[in-house]
């Protein structure tokens, strides 16, 4: 089934864009999907190995490239952290952001594996398919735009206290008046939910429709083999999956940027007091 040739173009997208086999839960949100998972885990290993590799070989004197683009990613984000976070330190939210940078941008740059290379090895296994791009599974993005949400919670309560959070969100932002309590709370607790939908959502949804655009692009090249039109369709659709592959990079970096400036742009909020 790691051929396209194999079945109608419907039913190759639809293996590809199946889950494993193997997942805890009942198969809608909140279900745990063990490509997901795996492939998330495994490229936060090779995350912090990269972090590791490139603090063993960091020289005080003068750096080689590698070292030297890193300290330019470094300084940017920290730069832009800066911009963003206007309180007494940053030497969390910094990091935090660096890490949450580069392990969305790992998981997002798995968009560029070919997806029968990646079935060739998934198929020995299971018969079911494999989602090799964790970002474009929603409840990957969900858990990640939670945890941030249960940061800023933790900062929310650490800056102004246990006190302080629930009087803010009885008491912000139409004041203290106990006839409008139910007003404050529910526009707070509106606030609350958007953020991590609006946070998770963007980047599944540009993942999923990245994902699929490489789908029926090279769907259309396998299939002109059956066509009259051979070379043609061969030809311009692997020229439009490569341009769409150079567009996609962009893509892929931008996603990942977007999101860890949401999640530093929401601790800081969760520093303000109202």
């Amino acid at each position: 089934m790691a051929s396209g040739t194999e079945l109608t173009p419907n039913e190759y997208i639809n293996h590809h864009l199946s889950f494993f086999g193997k997942q805890v839960g009942d198969g809608s949100f909140w279900t745990l999907n063990m490509d997901s998972i795996s492939v998330s885990i495994l490229l936060g290993v090779v995350g912090f190995g990269l972090f590791w590799w490139i603090a063993r070989g960091a020289t005080a004197g003068v750096p080689g490239k590698r070292q030297a683009f890193i300290e330019l990613v470094f300084d940017f984000i920290d730069n832009q952290t800066k911009g963003v976070f206007k309180h007494e330190r940053h030497a969390f939210v910094a990091p935090a952001a660096l890490t949450v940078f580069i392990w969305v941008l790992l998981m997002n740059s798995m968009d560029f594996l070919p997806v029968d290379w990646i079935a060739l090895g998934t198929h020995s296994i299971s018969e079911h398919g494999f989602r090799i791009v964790p970002t474009s599974d929603v409840n990957t993005t969900f858990a990640l735009s939670l945890t941030v949400l249960a940061l800023t919670v933790f900062f929310a309560i650490k800056v102004k206290g246990f006190g302080g959070w629930i009087h803010e969100l009885f008491c912000s932002p139409f004041g203290s008046n106990p006839l409008v309590w139910a007003f404050n709370l529910l526009f707070n607790l509106i606030e609350y939910i958007s953020k991590p939908l609006s946070h998770s959502l963007r980047l599944f949804g540009n993942m999923y429709a990245g994902e699929m655009i490489f789908l029926l692009l090279w769907m259309w090249a396998a299939n002109s083999a059956w066509s009259n039109d051979y070379y043609i369709g061969l030809f311009v659709s692997m020229g439009l999956a490569w341009a769409w592959a150079v567009f996609h990079i962009l893509i892929v970096a931008l996603q990942a940027y977007v999101f860890m400036m949401l999640t530093i742009v929401y601790i800081s909020m969760a520093h303000q007091h109202h």
